[in-house]
């Protein structure tokens, strides 16, 4: 549609994207604020309590929505066309939650427990099916749905209070369980059939560096000053490392300080849990590609940090605010705090979004980054150069690429050889091509003997 309206214009593609994470950052207030008051019901609070716990659902929604919305972590997944995959993929997973909590709105006492085709025949429960199947054809990633609403069952909407209730719940997921498993096996099949798969990463390797992005993506909700489109792979992860050993046991802390609280309060383990558990598709358990983290993972994910910031910045301004000394002095701070984090959140996001201006500022931005550890960034920087007649700065490219390691990209022997033969040097192209020739690529053996005969 986009196409047909725009044809290769990115303005309205753009557009796109944007209309649709606006859409998505709507749905998650909705979402919040819904699952707040499940959490209420749950509690069984008295009347007199409403206005305040509704003015706190309020302003939790919209401070989890505004960092949601601003973030600087969803500038990957909103500027980068091709990632229109996560912005629906978080627009159907959200509406099937929606959804779901709708159904479970509807249950009451006995009916919960009752009988079972009465309930998963609810309109409401199909809806939820069906937007789940939508959100898995969008992105696999979506496959951890079934889990993430056994999650909800605990906390906030107090169904899983026991084995037997459990057990019900789960029987509840069937639908949702075979859906991701069919989903998932397709997708392995499909990036073995791509070699994208690293079978030669040891499992003990893909476990310390899980525990290090899962680290590091709290650190890049916290502070998002030094987000990279491209997060080389680590090679040297060791068990003697602090930086590897010091993440799992901050995993494993978390993990246990959440479980303690949760016999008074259920709230972090559930926040927690669905942080870990819808991260764990792409947290490098199983290796797929050269990099081992990367922004656009954090989009769905990111929900559990922001809800509880949410929760703790709403707890914090109603603590100063209700205090009768020094009220109007501590609500002029709590305005210009948040003022000067929104600010400084949104100035961030902006100049994110300058990264994405086109490939040749992408790539020179992962070079300033990281210039020994991602050769294929010079690679492509190198093609855009060679494509827009900057010659002699696309041979630098590809001859930085040849220092480093030319071994495990022979192809840039072929891609520097044309751009000699476009100046002129047609002797060094010969060169090139008799490299990659010897390096077993098949093209570059054609080249060498094309411009032999000439």
């Amino acid at each position: 549609m986009d196409y047909a309206i725009w044809g290769l214009n990115p303005v309205g593609h753009h557009l796109t994207n944007v209309i649709f994470h606006a859409i998505n950052t709507y749905l998650v207030v909705i979402v919040v604020i819904n699952l707040l008051k499940f959490r209420k019901r749950i509690s069984g609070k008295n009347k007199e309590s409403d206005t305040a716990d509704e003015n706190s659902g309020l302003m939790i929604g919209g401070v989890t929505g505004v960092l949601f919305g601003l973030h600087p972590l969803h500038v990957e997944s909103v500027a980068w066309i091709a990632e229109r995959k996560d912005l629906l993929c978080a627009f159907f997973f959200l509406l099937s939650i929606i959804f779901y909590s709708g159904y479970v709105g509807g249950l009451t006492g006995n009916s919960d427990r009752g009988n079972s085709f009465s309930r998963v025949s609810s309109r409401k429960y199909l809806f939820s099916i069906a937007f789940f199947v939508f959100a898995v054809f969008s992105k696999p990633m979506a496959v951890t749905l079934p889990f993430v609403l056994l999650i909800l069952d605990y906390c906030p909407f107090g169904r899983v209070r026991s084995i037997k209730t459990f057990h019900f719940a789960v029987l509840e997921k069937i639908p949702f369980i075979l859906i991701s498993i069919c989903s998932s096996i397709i997708t392995v099949l499909a990036q073995k059939s791509g070699s994208a798969i690293w079978v030669e990463v040891p499992a003990t390797t893909r476990l310390l560096v899980a525990s290090k992005a899962i680290v590091a993506y709290i650190l890049n909700v916290l502070l998002p000053f030094n987000l990279i489109p491209f997060y080389p792979y680590p090679r040297n992860a060791s068990f003697f490392s602090m930086e590897y050993i010091g993440a799992i046991f901050f995993v494993i802390g978390i993990t246990y300080l959440c479980v303690h609280l949760s016999k008074k309060e259920k709230f972090y383990l559930s926040a927690w849990s669905y942080y870990v558990i819808t991260l764990a598709p792409v947290v490098g358990l199983v290796q797929v590609g050269g990099q081992f983290m990367a922004d656009r993972y954090m989009y769905l994910p990111g929900l559990g940090p922001f809800l509880f910031i949410g929760v703790v910045v709403t707890y914090l301004i109603e603590k100063s605010i209700y205090k009768k000394k020094y009220k109007y002095f501590i609500r002029a701070i709590v305005s210009m705090v948040c003022f000067v984090i929104i600010s400084s959140m949104a100035y961030v996001t902006y100049n994110q979004i300058g990264i994405w201006k086109n490939g040749i500022v992408l790539w020179t931005y992962v070079i300033k980054k990281e210039p020994e550890k991602v050769l294929f960034a010079y690679y492509n920087r190198g093609g855009l150069f060679a494509k827009t007649g900057r010659y002699y700065e696309a041979i630098d490219d590809y001859s930085k690429v040849i220092a480093l390691n030319y071994k495990e990209y022979s192809k840039v022997f072929i891609q520097r050889g044309f751009v000699y033969t476009r100046i002129g040097y047609v002797g060094a192209a010969i060169a090139d091509f008799e490299k990659a020739c010897e390096l077993g690529d098949k093209f570059g053996c054609n080249a060498l003997e094309m411009y032999r005969k000439r």
